[in-house]
């Protein structure tokens, strides 16, 4: 009976153990159920994409900059093929060596490996650093044959950028080169070997739209990063073209015609397109490429010239006699004479105890406001600006575009200064009449740009707010500024502007008139304009009186010499602007470069002739008699 008993106790125990293992096998499976449900079913997609990454590597591929186009179409900026050496430091494991090895098969410069070792501490260790570009096929050979030395080091093709104007577009077109640690930013575009950015010129202000948008490359990888194959590639999205308003024939032959110290800019003055603009000297901006050296950047650097410096936009120069047009306008405008008033000059103007002296040392007689241009009286605008004051001559010099900011495409440009009272007195000094006076014949402190006074002969041409630009399409599509519809009249009245654009006709095809070196071929029809000569030393009382000559001094010491221009006088098409540095005189030295120029122009685009004689002369004041008064 015990032994019964015993045994059922066992068979009890031992269904409650298989009942709670049964139980506990059930829940695990159970488990192991729900897991997979849930790794397999819920989860399944992401998991996937797991595997996936770490089987695929994926890689943004650069694209092709946008090319920059003259207004014919014609490539100034663009692309060409570049071979290259890259090096992923992630497969290179000791990199010193294999640099080491690397430049003894070719060689590397001291600063090539300075910027190579720059760029791989500062890049993730798999994103590819470029070891050196523009490989020639020997070079390329060698690297192929000593490839079992050289790991993580491959032979890539890529592209570079090429300007095939070299010196003659540089300051309009500007350079490309690798993006610095702050540029890139959040952009993993710009960490890819080979990509450039916009550093100056249309290629900064633009380089977004030019930088155009990556692509990608989908490759399987083993466990450690190799590349095994390529599974799947897109390739970027090549930015839009930019077309510009400058005329590559053009261009060139206007460079030909400057010195070295010499800018001139021609401007289309019916809608402001820039179609030439020449600084002398300039730069390849080719040599960006690669890479400039120290010593070229020092040679550039050191000299007085400065080639890098764009002067039409950012050369600062006191306007002298071209900017009495704007003293007659402001007269005019604050009705402080009419321009009939006749104001006489003697050779001198006194004011107080102070004597000021007109170019012309025994006078020019008695002037109205149309000779005191023709003839660049001083003292006929010394009246003027006493009449009307700095700040109302100040204003309307800004109407016409000087001393403010012109929103060219080219960053960097200096708006210049002209100055007012208020500007004087901000820096503690008080202003008087005499600063008034000096400043009626365009001394003084004004600061102005070549750019800006080829505006204001646009302006004074049209009648309309014309703003001066580069850009003409983009991606194609024309950009905004290519009407004249585009730009609002200027405010001023029509008779003014008309009396202007007379007067300055006489100064280049009147007897007596400064700019006579100036007129053009009589089959090109007549240019109106205006000399300048602003001095960058002070001729004192005692050489006037024992006849100093100019032509005496150091060249540095002689003044600058202007000319603005506009042409054909009845029908404006064309604007320009000339300074030569230390040119002695602006009808001597400018005036004569815009004659070629102009007639350059009249060539290049073929507008038909007009007419010897032909000019508007509807509700102009009555014209003197040629001669001087």
């Amino acid at each position: 009976m015990k032994v019964k008993k015993e045994e059922e106790f066992r068979r009890s125990v031992f269904t409650r153990r298989a009942l709670a293992l049964g139980a506990l096998q059930i829940g695990g499976l159970g488990f192991l159920g729900w897991r997979l449900n849930k790794l397999q079913v819920e989860e399944g997609e992401r998991y996937a994409t797991l595997a996936e990454e770490n089987r695929v590597s994926a890689r943004l591929l650069a694209p092709p900059r946008g090319r920059i186009l003259d207004r014919e179409g014609r490539v100034i900026a663009g692309n060409q093929m570049n071979w290259r050496a890259l090096m992923v430091a992630e497969g290179a494991g000791d990199v010193a060596a294999v640099l080491e090895t690397f430049s003894r098969i070719v060689p590397l410069a001291e600063h090539e490996r300075a910027r190579i070792e720059r760029e791989l501490r500062r890049r993730r260790r798999f994103v590819p650093v470029i070891v050196r570009e523009f490989l020639t096929w020997e070079e390329m050979a060698r690297i192929e044959l000593n490839a079992p030395d050289l790991p993580g080091l491959s032979v890539d093709v890529g592209q570079t950028r090429e300007y095939p104007e070299r010196e003659h577009m540089a300051h309009v077109v500007g350079y490309v080169a690798p993006p610095a640690e702050a540029d890139i930013g959040d952009d993993p575009l710009l960490e890819l070997p080979g990509i450039r950015v916009g550093r100056a010129g249309i290629e900064r202000f633009h380089d977004r739209t030019l930088r155009g948008r990556a692509g990608a490359v989908r490759l399987e990888v083993n466990a450690v990063g190799r590349v095994i194959r390529e599974l799947d590639r897109r390739e970027g999205q090549q930015g839009q073209d930019i077309g510009v308003s400058i005329d590559a024939d053009l261009q060139r032959t206007v460079r030909a015609r400057c010195e070295e110290g010499t800018s001139a800019v021609v401007l289309d003055a019916r809608n402001g397109e820039i179609l030439a603009m020449a600084t002398q000297p300039s730069f390849d901006p080719n040599l960006f490429n690669s890479g400039v050296s120290a010593a070229q950047w020092r040679e550039w650097t050191n000299r007085r010239s400065t080639p890098l410096i764009n002067k039409v936009t950012n050369g600062l120069y006191a306007p002298g006699s071209t900017f009495k047009m704007v003293v007659a306008l402001a007269a005019l405008d604050a009705r402080v004479c009419t321009p009939g008033d006749r104001v006489p000059c003697p050779g001198y103007y006194d004011l107080g105890d102070t004597r000021f002296h007109c170019h012309a040392r025994y006078g020019h007689g008695s002037l109205d406001m149309r000779q005191g241009i023709k003839y660049s009286c001083d003292c006929y605008f010394y009246e003027m600006a006493k009449r009307t004051g700095m700040d109302r001559i100040a204003a309307m010099a800004n109407r016409l575009g000087l001393g403010v900011d012109l929103e060219i495409e080219l960053p960097g440009t200096r708006r210049g200064l002209v100055p007012t009272r208020a500007w004087r007195q901000a820096q503690g000094k008080p202003w008087n009449l005499g600063d008034t006076v000096v400043h009626g014949i365009g001394q003084g402190f004004y600061q102005l740009t070549p750019l800006s006074l080829a505006v204001m002969s646009a302006r004074i041409a049209s009648g309309r707010a014309v703003q001066p630009h580069l850009t003409r399409t983009i991606g194609g599509r024309p950009a905004r500024g290519t009407r004249p519809d585009d730009w609002p009249s200027l405010g001023i009245p029509d008779r003014d502007l008309r009396l202007m654009r007379d007067a300055m006709w006489a100064v280049v095809n009147e007897e007596g008139g400064t700019a006579r070196t100036a007129k053009l071929p009589a089959s090109m029809g007549q240019m109106a304009g205006k000399t300048g000569t602003t001095q960058v030393r002070r001729v004192s009382r005692e050489q006037r009186e024992r006849g100093f000559r100019v032509e005496s001094l150091p060249r540095e010491w002689r003044p600058h010499a202007l000319f603005v221009a506009f042409a054909p006088y009845d029908n404006p098409l064309y604007a320009i602007s000339v300074v030569v540095e230390h040119g002695t005189s602006g009808s001597g030295a400018a005036a004569p470069i815009a004659r070629d120029i102009m007639t350059d122009v009249f060539n290049r685009f073929r507008q038909p002739p007009v007419p010897a004689g032909a000019r508007v002369a509807e509700a102009l004041p009555p014209r003197p008699a040629a001669g001087r008064p």
